[in-house]
């Protein structure tokens, strides 16, 4: 089985479950006010963490592996690596409908590749020596670890003290 064939699988199931993560938040009473909460001060709301996996997909389906533009120009300064969480909550369908997009691309994108190219460093990640399929592997951990950090996260607002 080839690599993008095992990554496409991997991101599928990740991504079922920052979904599911999504739909409890959706059965909640205040679901903006769970997306908003922030476990600690100067920690990232839960908005933010499903958001970055969303803009960090979007980035490497376009400019960084492809050299294309991305979209999304309004949610990657907000959203990417390095950015400051603010109080600028997004609706929980916004966030959905960013991630089901993001991901479209990504696998759009990756569709174009065969195993050949993964062997090839991008211009994007010459500075750290990325092949396409090191990219991939990076990727395909990402969404797990911030998926892990916005359910970590819901776990401590259900159990806050109020």
């Amino acid at each position: 089985m080839s690599l993008l064939v095992c990554v496409k699988e991997i991101w599928e199931f990740s991504r079922s479950r920052t979904l599911a993560t999504l739909d409890e938040i959706a059965k909640q009473p205040d679901p903006h006010a769970v997306l908003g909460w922030r476990p600690g001060l100067g920690r990232a709301h839960i908005a933010w963490q499903l958001l970055h996996i969303g803009v960090t997909e979007e980035l490497f389906a376009t400019e960084r592996i492809f050299g294309k533009p991305a979209a999304f120009s309004d949610l990657i300064p907000r959203f990417k690596g390095g950015s400051v969480p603010d109080e600028n909550i997004p609706a929980l369908n916004e966030i959905r409908d960013a991630l089901n997009v993001t991901r479209q691309h990504l696998l759009d994108g990756i569709s174009q590749l065969t195993d050949t190219d993964l062997i090839r460093i991008p211009d994007a990640f010459k500075e750290r020596g990325w092949t396409i399929a090191k990219a991939l592997s990076v990727l395909t951990w990402h969404e797990a670890h911030h998926q892990g950090q916005a359910h970590i996260t819901l776990n401590l607002w259900k159990n806050r003290a109020v």
